[in-house]
């Protein structure tokens, strides 16, 4: 029995998808822990593509059992539409490979509705969040009003909580954002047949994830964006509403931490990063495009292009000390193929100083410049390659030389988009 954690290491998009989809061959249960379906994660299986924001990426393997924890927030519309469309696509989804907690915390109309128009008001002070109502969720969870699914499965409890929510929320609407009030008869009869679909999927997560582990069952925890978006930890107000570090496994999902065996960190071989906030080694040349371009940086949500700089180990040496990372995942390693020279940020120049580690004022970010290492690039494809000895001596010398500035081996190389175009020098669940 193995507990396997699969985090990101930067600031999301880092190739989770992927990496989750091929450790699953392994796993036995597959559980996202936290965050919501401003996630997407993109996977490539032969000519076929998927893009899941709320499923956990093994649901593609018919025989895993997939779990949505509580520490997810759940748009019950967008469930049922991705659930409908993998069904159309031939693939098995059913309450037998299925389950979403009873405790996870529903998005519902409002939650989007009051995103959007926050983010309208700030106009050009807005974080650039997606709209899907995730903050708006995770803010009435904390206050203790919000509403769960298993709350959504008694008419009376979710009509009654859903008025007394839209009472504070409409004189919000109408009064401070100026925006139109939400009917809370439309919203009733919206979910009426929502409720009696998802119902057979509601289950008790943590005790389902019990079960496993006493039947001695490997466990693989999937999480969302990436630890510098973590509302605690990341380049705060510029981040998420939610813990997507390792520790969130814990509560996000209902198992205890002396159950976790290893946690890989999910890294790009170059950085990128959506919508606002400080980003160190950002490139806007040309290098910076071209990076976009090769690797299809656009976000799997929302369409948005990413913004792409070369590997900032500053970062990732936070994270692994935040996640206690095992072992890396080195993912789209291909993309800086044809590259005369890459560059590692290895530090930040501030006021005569070098800063080794993320400083928490925005202000003192912003002000600070990478301090780079120089390496030579490679243009041999490596799409082909699967022993890491194999790679061009100057993609082994980069991946060495990123093992020396984390302090934490890499175990997985992902050299193409495909499944198979993947090295594993060093399987977690081994």
């Amino acid at each position: 029995m193995s507990c396997v954690v699969v985090v990101g290491t930067q600031w999301g998009d880092e190739g989770k998808g992927k990496v989750v989809d091929l450790l699953t061959r392994q796993a036995d249960v597959v559980v996202r822990f936290q965050g919501g379906n401003n996630a997407g994660h993109t996977l490539v299986v032969g000519k076929d593509k998927f893009i899941l924001h709320l499923i956990p990426s093994g649901i593609l393997h018919t025989s895993k059992k997939c779990l949505i924890g509580n520490g997810v927030v759940v748009d019950l519309e967008v469930l049922q539409q991705e659930i409908l469309a993998l069904q159309e696509r031939g693939i098995a989804v059913s309450p037998k490979n299925l389950g979403l907690s009873e405790r996870a915390q529903l998005i519902l109309p409002f939650h989007k509705h009051l995103d959007l128009a926050r983010e309208a008001q700030k106009g050009k002070a807005s974080i650039g969040t997606t709209g899907r109502g995730i903050g708006p969720c995770y803010e009435d969870k904390v206050a203790r009003i919000g509403i769960r699914v298993v709350d959504l499965l008694d008419p009376e409890v979710f009509a009654e909580r859903l008025k007394t929510n839209l009472i504070e929320k409409n004189f919000i609407f109408e009064n401070f954002l100026k925006v139109p009030p939400i009917d809370p008869q439309a919203v009733i009869n919206t979910y009426g047949p929502l409720t009696e679909f998802i119902r057979p999927y509601v289950t008790n997560v943590s005790l389902r994830i019990e079960e496993a582990l006493s039947e001695n069952k490997n466990i693989l925890f999937e999480g969302a964006q990436g630890t510098h978006l973590d509302i605690d930890h990341g380049t705060y107000p510029y981040v998420t509403s939610s813990n997507p570090v390792a520790g969130s496994v814990c509560h996000g999902s209902g198992v205890g931490p002396t159950r976790i065996q290893s946690v890989v960190g999910i890294v790009k071989a170059y950085t990128t990063r959506v919508g606002g906030g400080p980003f160190p080694t950002e490139l806007t040349d040309e290098i910076g495009l071209a990076l976009r371009e090769k690797g299809g940086e656009y976000g799997a949500t929302t369409g948005r292009p990413r913004r792409c700089g070369w590997l900032d180990a500053v970062v990732l040496r936070d994270s692994a000390r935040l996640n206690g990372l095992t072992q890396l995942a080195v993912t789209k390693l291909d993309v800086l193929t044809g590259q005369k020279k890459i560059k590692i940020c290895t530090g930040y120049s501030f006021n005569n100083q070098t800063l080794t580690s993320m400083p928490a004022r925005l202000k003192t970010l912003e002000a600070c410049r990478p301090v780079y290492e120089e390496w030579e690039g490679w243009s041999e494809p490596i799409e082909g390659i699967r022993k890491r000895a194999n790679l061009p001596q100057a993609a082994q010398k980069y991946l060495n030389r990123l093992e020396e500035l984390v302090r934490v081996p890499i175990g997985i190389i992902s050299v193409g988009a495909d499944r198979e175009e993947t090295l594993f020098p060093d399987n977690p669940f081994s």
